[in-house]
């Protein structure tokens, strides 16, 4: 078996090379372009990378194998949008493959404006590709909320039909291309402090690196995570997961807001609680004043229960990180990347064993400190029943000197 791989290996990397080899003698792009069409039928980009670093390895220079990476992502780029056609427009498939034509585009578009400043000399000669380059980063900043789409809510629903680990894998490369993003965003706001060659080598290794990764990521989801999705989840389903979808919000498109009415029944009605009072102990109050309560505290909340299950969240009006009504009944780890699931773990272990009574951690977000703490919640016997996260933006209160009495 291994030597039927490594042969096929090799048979694709001859077939790479003869192209690469078409493009160095001067033979029309398109020409091979076309042919490229008809190979990629039968590689994975894994394998076209693989082949690629392996001819690398073999001496062929790296300029020689960009030529190939053109042709590719460009073939990429028009097998994207016909990919489209696998779900109806304004469905959440569709919205996403919309999405990642767009994106490929437009850092295809990145590698292209390279080629034009490597011919100058200076920032200053280079004053309009720069506000290019910075109107298409902005636009990938924007398009955090994309990933965090599929992360919140789609991943969400395939795991509820027992598919757990390919949406874990396509999050890993979710956090990679955000490590590549993250580097082109401060090489671009902190470009004065190189000079100009070394900006134009960053720069390149950057938005190669970023076009690499993304070429590698959208055929996995296009050609496998989403016609899985297409073929378990309910109409139904689809309904909820593009309302969420429009609540978290898009950062290129805006399709047509999707109103009640043109929702599908569900399957199933929740239960109508009513105009219920809930006794805390320390006072009784109405249900629905209790829910805006809990929309008005400055904090947000998340629990869950000692299963390890999300079970409940509040809506405030300013949420620092996303929630949909998806993450309702999921597993605690799969609602983080895996970098730091091994940790939250650890956390609630030792809540569990009572051996930690809180977790505090801090970070910057969007300019912001943003503080978060974990909370054990036990009965009065002093069982463990889950754990409450609370998060809170502490900017402004890290700014507070003095008093401010009320008299």
């Amino acid at each position: 078996m291994h030597e039927k791989v490594s042969e096929k290996s090799k048979q694709n990397q001859e077939i790479i090379k003869k192209l690469i080899k078409k493009l160095h003698d001067g033979e029309d792009p398109q020409k091979v372009k076309e042919e490229f069409k008809e190979v990629i039928k039968n590689l994975s980009s894994l394998e076209i990378s693989q082949a690629e670093e392996q001819l690398i390895k073999e001496g062929m220079p790296v300029e020689e194998i960009h030529h190939m990476c053109d042709v590719h992502l460009a073939v990429l780029e028009e097998t994207l949008i016909e990919d489209q056609d696998l779900a109806p427009e304004g469905h959440p498939i569709h919205i996403l493959m919309q999405e990642h034509a767009i994106l490929l585009e437009n850092v295809n578009r990145l590698r292209e404006i390279h080629k034009q400043i490597s011919q100058k000399d200076n920032f200053p000669a280079i004053l309009k590709e720069l506000a290019e380059i910075e109107n298409i980063v902005d636009m990938i900043k924007k398009s955090e909320n994309h990933y965090l789409r599929e992360e919140n809510v789609l991943f969400s629903y395939l795991e509820r039909y027992g598919v757990t680990q390919p949406p874990k894998i396509m999050w890993m490369e979710h956090d990679r291309i955000r490590d590549l993003e993250k580097n082109l965003f401060n090489l671009i706001e902190k470009k004065g402090e190189n000079d100009f060659p070394t900006f134009l080598e960053k720069y390149h290794l950057y938005v190669h690196g970023l076009a690499e990764m993304l070429a590698s990521h959208f055929p996995k989801e296009n050609k496998i995570l989403f016609p899985t999705a297409l073929k378990l989840l309910k109409e139904t389903d689809w309904s909820e997961i593009r309302k969420q979808f429009d609540e978290i919000g898009y950062f290129f498109l805006t399709p047509d807001i999707i109103s009640e009415e043109d929702m599908p029944a569900e399957d199933s009605q929740p239960v109508v609680v009513g105009e219920k009072q809930v006794d805390l102990g320390t006072g009784v109050i109405d249900l629905k004043i209790l829910q805006q309560i809990f929309k008005t505290l400055p904090v947000d909340t998340t629990f869950v229960d000692k299963d390890n299950v999300v079970r409940f969240y509040s809506e405030g009006p300013d949420r620092v990180f996303i929630r949909t009504p998806s993450i309702i009944g999921r597993l605690v780890e799969n609602c983080h990347p895996s970098k730091s699931v091994d940790r939250v773990m650890e956390i609630i272990d030792k809540f569990k064993n009572n051996t930690l009574d809180k977790a505090e951690f801090w970070l910057d977000l969007n300019d912001r400190k943003i503080f978060i703490r974990y909370f054990p919640v036990r009965n009065k016997n002093g069982d463990y029943q889950g754990v409450l996260e609370v998060t809170q933006d502490i900017t402004e209160i890290q700014k507070i000197e003095g008093e401010k009495r009320l008299l």
